[in-house]
């Protein structure tokens, strides 16, 4: 008998040493693939490093983390199979995705699950007033952006203003939201507003039927592999028209593809860089990023990425519990001003991120993004 007991004893140890070996598994969503891969990749990088940080220190309710990644490609379809994959795979949570129509693609499996998702580049308005208890962001959202983006085109001292878009989720509600706030702007008039169709190669058709329209400037809603087209092909047709871009073009990609020369004087709304984070944490985080890959991180949503992460291992922590219903309550009620790596972080009811953050900024002639006064 005391055998038996004792084989029993042992059999329970070594059963409580397996679960209590068992991974924490933050789940990552983003484009590591596809026009927006620069985005992703560098997302899995923030990601990776701040896990084995964490581990460094004992990892997370005693237990090893583990960062599961999962591609979206920068599309719909592929996130909906991506986000399928990653709740079967017992995440805790995901972060990510990029892409506002991608996240949107993705929103409703991980709320079904009861799986947190926090996105770190997903802006449009709509995915936080469907009510998802799930859902929250590191981002702001896009009418905040488009307050900035109107106060920037008036500031400048434009009148007569061009929007493009390019039908996306994220791009059509700023471009809407930005054409209310300015047709209500005393002298400002909106001289032309349509679409272009993202991924094709030639865009001089929309250049020239947008000059006839004779605008001081135009604001450009989409991504940057866009953007960066747009800026050299109207160089070409010698058009020195002013572009401001919302945050989807910030990528040190849309310079390469536009060449320094065409990117010049190209002004575009942001989270702050980082190179001009503040806080004394973003400057080791930086360095710690630099010496593991060997240069700083080119993108702020990587960094939003990384505070997705952080603030989802803090809730974690402090809660003592991998409860999605727990972790909701707590983000959503007790969490105030958490020192993020972009700068202090508290949620709404609603997800959405309290405060200001956008900054503009303004390519020079050397491709290097300025930070404006």
């Amino acid at each position: 008998m005391k055998r038996l007991l004792f084989v029993a004893l042992a059999m329970t140890f070594m059963l409580g040493s397996v679960y209590a070996a068992e991974p924490a598994k933050i789940g990552l969503m983003g484009p590591m693939t596809g026009s927006w891969a620069s985005e992703g990749q560098e997302m899995k990088q923030v990601a990776d490093l701040l896990a084995e940080e964490l581990n460094a220190k004992g990892g997370l309710l005693g237990q090893e983390v583990v960062v599961v990644s999962e591609d979206d490609g920068g599309d719909p379809r592929t996130a909906a199979l991506a986000a399928q994959r990653l709740a079967t795979q017992g995440i805790v949570a995901v972060v990510g995705t990029y892409g506002s129509s991608v996240c949107e693609a993705a929103q409703n499996i991980y709320d079904e699950a009861k799986i947190i998702q926090i996105a770190n580049g997903s802006t449009a308005i709509r995915l936080s007033e469907k009510g998802l208890k799930y859902f929250f962001r590191t981002c702001p959202r896009d009418d905040e952006q488009a307050k900035v983006g109107a106060q920037t085109i008036e500031k400048l001292g434009f009148k007569k203003v061009a929007i493009l878009h390019d039908n996306t989720t994220y791009a059509k509600g700023l471009a809407d939201e930005a054409k209310g706030l300015l047709e209500g702007t005393e002298g400002m008039e909106i001289v032309f507003f349509e679409a272009i169709t993202p991924g094709e190669r030639d865009y001089t058709a929309i250049l020239t039927k947008m000059k006839a329209a004779e605008p001081d400037a135009v604001f450009f809603t989409g991504y940057y592999p866009e953007a960066g087209l747009l800026l050299r092909q109207k160089q070409e047709m010698n058009w020195n028209v002013p572009f401001v871009g919302g945050d989807a073009t910030n990528n040190p990609d849309l310079v390469k593809i536009a060449g320094k020369d065409a990117a010049a004087g190209f002004y575009f709304l942001s989270a702050p860089l980082p190179k001009d984070l503040p806080s004394e944490d973003a400057k080791q985080f930086l360095e710690a990023f630099s010496k593991k890959y060997g240069n700083p991180p080119n993108s702020i949503y990587a960094v939003l990425a990384g505070d997705g992460f952080r603030v989802i291992t803090h809730a974690i922590a402090q809660t003592k519990s991998t409860d999605p219903d727990k972790l909701a309550d707590y983000l959503h009620n007790e969490i105030k001003d958490f020192p993020g790596l972009t700068g202090k972080i508290s949620f709404n009811e609603k997800g959405d991120r309290v405060g200001e953050v956008y900054r503009v900024y303004e390519v020079n002639k050397d491709g290097q993004f300025i930070l404006m006064p």
